[in-house]
């Protein structure tokens, strides 16, 4: 239950990053039952591949919580974090991770590799599928829209 509030969190997000013309990935990070952290993709915007939703949502819980450890954090996310954001996760060394849908294309937590059951010091628990057809309905339409929006303006 406790997982699904904090994803219905990550999607309000993730649907503010579609309402802005990006990809609708969003996340929350949990200290203590606290949100200390929030992101969501923002690369169109600020045309910087880093702008991913996991490493803002790092970024800010690091500034507020005035350290890089975060051990004794949660992070949920709604979309299968890539390798550079599960690099980052790991580095951070989070103590949980949920997300929502996979990500065959370029998932790090089993869609196409897992770096979190590497030979890494630190290693989060991992929980998919937290609301999984809610988050990849979200990805799937912004997808279907954005498809048409593109025919669209071949036919112009």
């Amino acid at each position: 239950m406790e997982r699904e509030k904090y994803m219905r969190m990550a999607l309000a997000l993730a649907r503010r990053a579609r309402d802005e013309g990006e990809v609708p990935v969003g996340c929350v990070v949990v200290c203590d039952s606290t949100v200390v952290g929030r992101g969501w993709n923002r690369r169109e915007q600020t045309q910087n591949a880093l702008e991913h939703a996991e490493m803002m949502a790092l970024g800010e819980a690091c500034r507020t919580l005035g350290r890089w450890r975060l051990g004794d954090c949660r992070l949920f996310v709604t979309l299968e974090p890539c390798p550079m954001c599960a690099g980052a996760i790991l580095n951070a060394r989070v103590g949980e991770v949920c997300y929502g849908a996979s990500d065959p294309d370029y998932g790090a937590c089993g869609g196409v590799i897992n770096l979190f059951e590497e030979a890494f010091r630190h290693r989060p628990r991992l929980y998919g599928g937290v609301l999984r057809q809610e988050c990849a309905a979200l990805l799937s339409s912004f997808f279907v829209d954005l498809r048409a929006s593109s025919q669209e303006k071949e036919k112009i």
